[in-house]
């Protein structure tokens, strides 16, 4: 085994909207490298499909992200299960609305901020509280390129991953020196959630990155299993963009 393989050897990790996509490359990294995961989404059947693919290490709790409830399960199958828990990754976002903010209705607004914004900070409450607070840990957040810079079409998403990015340097100072706050900040991913942004017209959207392609979920999951593991052992509070150059171009999409 070399060593990057055994870099979360007998460690714990929850990745909650894991069912697919990013998420569940995310997921299975951490097993690659030897973790115990939990995975979480809304769907049991894409659930019980991602761990027949993660294997033994793997454990799935369905449950929406925003519900206490559910990350108080998550949290007490990880302690009692493994006893501990070493990273989070809040990966779980949603847009169900594509427009500008003029045009945005408010409960829609409540509930991306809600998924987005909100559940990041009450799942990373819920892990500091049970193991982080007395036995240190890492956090990674989902962000986006679109927290960065206005992103039309995208609006309050964007607003909502901004907060997140944010949320990640607060979170840093406040929690350290225990537990390590960052972020990956993304650009167009080829997921089921992005597809509204390329399907139909992906060579368009990939011509502006230098690297003149998308993004894979594989392509997410190294530098999150990065920032997690010890190998930055001496970053906190920072936002990694992994998006291909678009945002040297000055692009988004």
């Amino acid at each position: 085994m070399t060593a990057q393989a055994s870099r979360f050897t007998g460690k714990v990790a929850i990745v909650t909207g894991a069912s697919r996509g990013i998420g569940l490359a995310i997921a299975q990294r951490f097993v690659d490298e030897g973790a115990n995961v939990i995975i979480t989404a809304r769907g049991q059947d894409t659930l019980d499909a991602a761990v027949a693919q993660l294997g033994d290490a793997a454990v799935a709790v369905a449950g929406k992200a925003q519900d206490k409830a559910h990350q108080d399960e998550v949290v007490r199958t990880a302690m009692e299960r493994w006893g501990r828990i070493d990273v989070l990754v809040n990966n779980t976002g949603i847009n169900p609305v594509y427009g500008g903010l003029m045009d945005l209705d408010d409960d829609a607004a409540r509930k991306i901020a809600d998924v987005n914004l909100l559940a990041t900070l009450s799942w990373t409450r819920a892990v500091w509280n049970a193991w982080m607070k007395d036995n240190g840990g890492s956090v990674v957040n989902l962000a986006s390129i679109a927290g960065l810079r206005a992103a039309p079409g995208i609006a309050f998403y964007g607003v909502t991953k901004a907060g997140v990015i944010h949320m990640t340097e607060e979170l840093a100072a406040e929690l350290g020196p225990k537990v390590r706050v960052n972020a990956v900040a993304p650009a167009v991913v080829k997921t089921d959630f992005a597809k509204a942004l390329y399907e139909g017209r992906e060579e368009s959207v990939a011509k502006p990155y230098p690297l003149k392609r998308l993004g894979a979920p594989e392509d997410i999951a190294g530098p999150v299993a990065f920032l997690a593991s010890d190998d930055a052992a001496w970053m906190t509070g920072q936002t990694l963009v992994v998006d291909g150059g678009i945002t040297v171009t000055g692009g988004l999409v």
